[in-house]
């Protein structure tokens, strides 16, 4: 073997064993390209292996079509409002199902894609949610928020009503998946740990609602304290846990929404240059 370090000529096998028909691999004795063939020993070692690799498939814009759809993309999204009433007009599940593929795009921790969409359009089901959901925000609102916090809430005009929960066409509940669950050949439960999941599904969650927005539905981002109640009632595993609650379809007639801004740029953004 390390003969073949001196020739410059390595195969590429199993480390301490027969190379057999591995590759070789050919370099000029630097250091650096040492370096790279000890690495590669080691990987072959612990039997670890490069991963497989794709073209990035991307389509460079001129700066002028950048900037114009960027400047569109922005025009949209401003228009962008939470709803809290809601028409019962049905809704193609095509326009849910496409919003939700879009969300599944979303970058996550070690690509572990620690998410779980449920959408609900039973009306039995969608009045347990509410009743459950009325259950816990009445508590709220009565006797668990503290009182900086209600008077935060009040320019929004919310209370511990929920009717659109019954209204709106189709509730998406996002669930976050702490680690992943897999049975062995002997049937023991396997338990994966997932990473960065809060912000994996934050992302996703994000995705989601530019998607439904764009695809001409209101939304509203609701989350019920506490919302265990949601696990038990759509009977999801041990691993799944609520994150956010997506009540999606169109404004009712007489929609209304409180006349609130957003903070200007200058307030919210930093350059270091």
């Amino acid at each position: 073997m390390f003969a073949m370090l001196r020739s410059g000529q390595v195969p590429v096998g199993s480390f301490g064993g027969s190379c057999g028909n591995a590759p070789v691999l050919s370099f000029r004795a630097t250091r650096q390209n040492w370096r790279r063939v000890f690495i590669v020993m080691r990987t072959q070692k612990e039997g670890n292996h490069a991963p497989q690799m794709d073209p990035l498939r991307f389509a460079r814009l001129a700066a002028e079509e950048q900037l114009r759809q960027a400047s569109g993309f922005f025009q949209v999204m401003s228009t962008r409002r939470t709803v809290r009433s809601f028409s019962p007009e049905p809704v193609p599940f095509e326009l849910i199902e496409t919003a939700i593929k879009a969300a599944t795009t979303a970058p996550s921790g070690a690509n572990q894609q620690p998410w779980r969409f449920v959408v609900v359009s039973n009306p039995e089901v969608k009045r347990q949610m509410r009743e459950a959901a009325e259950a816990e925000e009445k508590e709220f609102y009565h006797r668990r928020a503290p009182r900086e916090w209600l008077e935060a809430l009040q320019p929004l005009g919310t209370d511990w009503h929920k009717p659109f929960l019954e209204i709106a066409p189709y509730l998406i509940v996002i669930f976050r998946l702490d680690y992943g669950l897999s049975r062995d050949a002997e049937g023991q439960e396997i338990k994966t740990k997932h990473y960065y999941v809060m912000e994996s599904v934050g992302i996703a969650a994000g995705i989601l609602l530019t998607a439904l927005h764009m695809a001409g539905l209101a939304t509203l981002t609701h989350t019920p304290s506490p919302m265990g109640f949601l696990g038990k009632i759509l009977n999801r595993p041990k691993n799944e846990k609520p994150y956010l609650l997506i009540p999606a379809g169109y404004p009712s007639a007489d929609a209304a929404v409180p006349r609130i801004s957003k903070r200007p740029l200058a307030e919210v953004l930093e350059v270091v240059s």
